[in-house]
């Protein structure tokens, strides 16, 4: 059975849900899943999880993303992109230093107004949904982190006025971000393209086309394509345990199995190394059993030079419970 991760460079019109409809009749398994939604118009990296990986979609989808977007000026789109309907157009005055200057202020802690073309939900109900109704339902601002905002030298396509890359946290939602920059520099402005260069510690040069997966499916090939899924946790400090999986949650574990609490003198950890990094600051491990078939994360603390008890380990397998 296939199991791994593999890396789309998702095309224009695709949903990501099409992207994973794709791989699940390519690879003839039901479990696929996706780190992050790319909306259709979008192009770029897309982390999809294939078999048991599908276990670590939740760790991997808050990952750090990075984009280069067009910015679009003078129009104003109900969308907040160049698929949308125009509301307003407007004379552009602002010059590049202007635009310099308002990308500034949206670097850092910021609080984005999702829009109201998102799939996120109101009472249960899709705001898009209600978008494409005509119906506005008011919306609570919510806070994200902007890591870097720039202008990139390249020349952008024609109907794109700059070029911006974008390295942002998790539910950054680029459109609103360029459509605020053209509301502070007073013409309005909307997202014109979006490719997404960097998501879950993989970029496009991990990528590969449906064309590609497809060709290597042919020769019965496709599973080569699959990373382990050990990859989404390459920037973790690595801790390898003394004592078994599957005894491990043994000790104080819930009902399923999930969840389990565990003393760190029960863990037995072996690595000093690990122990520094946590240390200096990591507050997340990429734990294995002695025979490295076990994986799973857990969160520490270390504080005023002790550790903090209990850890909580969050499982990826089923097969540690067998």
């Amino acid at each position: 059975m296939p199991n791994g991760i593999i890396i789309i460079d998702k095309p224009q019109g695709w949903t990501s849900m099409d992207v994973c409809a794709k791989l699940r009749g390519m690879f003839h398994e039901k479990r696929v899943g996706h780190a992050g939604t790319l909306d259709p118009m979008a192009t770029g990296v897309l982390p999809v999880f294939i078999g048991r990986a599908t276990r670590a979609v939740e760790f991997a989808a808050g990952s750090d993303k990075e984009y280069i977007a067009g910015l679009k000026l003078g129009v104003v789109t109900n969308t907040q992109d160049t698929t949308g309907e125009v509301l307003e157009q407007r004379p552009v005055a602002a010059g590049r230093e202007d635009v310099v200057r308002v990308l500034s202020q949206f670097t850092g802690l910021i609080e984005q107004l999702p829009p109201m073309y998102s799939a996120i939900k109101i009472n249960g109900k899709k705001l898009y949904e209600l978008a494409r109704k005509g119906q506005e339902v008011e919306r609570k601002p919510r806070p994200v982190t902007i890591h870097a905002l720039e202008i990139l030298d390249q020349a952008p396509a024609q109907g794109t006025d700059y070029l911006i890359r974008v390295a942002c946290s998790k539910g950054t939602y680029v459109r609103t971000l360029c459509h605020d920059i053209g509301q502070a520099l007073g013409c309005g402005g909307c997202m014109s393209s979006l490719q997404r260069v960097k998501a879950a510690g993989f970029t496009l040069a991990d990528s590969v086309t449906l064309e590609t997966v497809q060709e290597a499916v042919d020769r019965g090939e496709g599973e080569s394509l699959l990373l382990p899924v050990d990859c989404c946790f390459a920037g973790l400090p690595v801790l390898v345990l003394k004592t078994a999986g599957a005894e491990l949650f043994a000790i104080g574990a819930g009902s399923n199995g999930t969840g389990s609490v565990v003393r760190y003198e029960e863990l037995h950890l072996a690595n000093t190394n690990a122990r520094s990094d946590i240390k200096s600051g990591h507050k997340a491990l990429w734990v294995k059993d002695n025979d490295g078939d076990v994986a799973f994360i857990v969160d520490v603390s270390y504080t005023d030079g002790s550790w903090k008890a209990p850890l909580w380990l969050e499982k990826l397998w089923d097969e540690v419970m067998d």
